[in-house]
């Protein structure tokens, strides 16, 4: 323990037990096995594919979901998001992104797959100034470190767009419709396969918009990757 760590005590976000963000009965509480479902039609799926009836040119091929958003992930999340940043939180959801991950065996298929990268799902300007750090950008970073991929930020918010909490699919969709552009002096085409972070995934709006930018661009298979289901 070092002298912050007398100063600062760390506590347990759920419980508030003295030690750490997460003491060892909370974590025994988190799910990982969330259930996935095809982001097209958002009906349950094998493995967070596209269903083949639902694949378009421009649709997502899939995506992989590490841990249920619940109980004390919402917390850990929340205090993630929303709290002056604290990077031992950001290395304890890596590290549980991470391990979601590496049980899904097409998961490890794919991000093996030649010219890979993780695109960060971006924030609009103001909301980044605002809040100091993209969290989406701090998970690919430490994914980066793990699976030795490279983050690029690919992508650019050209539109404030409100929060999408509470908001049913279709009122998602259209909130986030043309809320993306490409990044200036990127060379999307040389990409073949992208792997899209962000933290929380709910209906997959968000991914669909941004996969449908990237292929119009040249990206030839896009996924998603998120820490939690919702």
């Amino acid at each position: 323990m070092g002298i912050l760590d007398f100063i600062f005590p760390k506590h347990c976000v759920s419980c508030k037990k003295l030690g750490d963000y997460i003491c060892a009965d909370c974590f025994a509480t988190i799910s990982f096995n969330p259930y996935e479902i095809c982001l097209v039609c958002n009906r349950g799926s094998i493995d967070g594919l596209t269903h083949p009836f639902c694949k378009s040119r421009y649709a997502i091929d899939g995506a992989f979901t590490s841990i249920s958003y619940k109980g004390v992930v919402k917390k850990l999340v929340y205090q993630f998001k929303y709290k002056p940043f604290v990077s031992d939180l950001c290395n304890i959801l890596v590290d549980l992104m991470y391990e979601g991950l590496i049980q899904k065996e097409l998961f490890i298929k794919t991000i093996e797959q030649p010219v890979m990268a993780l695109v960060p799902i971006p924030l609009y300007k103001a909301k980044l100034r605002k809040r100091g750090y993209n969290q989406s950008k701090l998970l690919a970073l430490g994914l980066s470190k793990k699976f030795n991929v490279p983050t690029v930020d690919m992508l650019i918010r050209v539109k404030n767009t409100p929060s999408q909490v509470g908001l049913e699919r279709k009122k998602r969709i259209e909130n986030i419709t043309n809320a993306f552009s490409i990044a200036p002096n990127i060379l999307t085409s040389k990409y073949l396969n992208i792997f899209l972070v962000d933290d929380v995934l709910t209906t997959g709006s968000t991914f669909l918009e941004a996969a449908k930018v990237l292929k119009r661009n040249g990206v030839k298979r896009v996924w998603g990757i998120a820490l939690s289901r919702d």
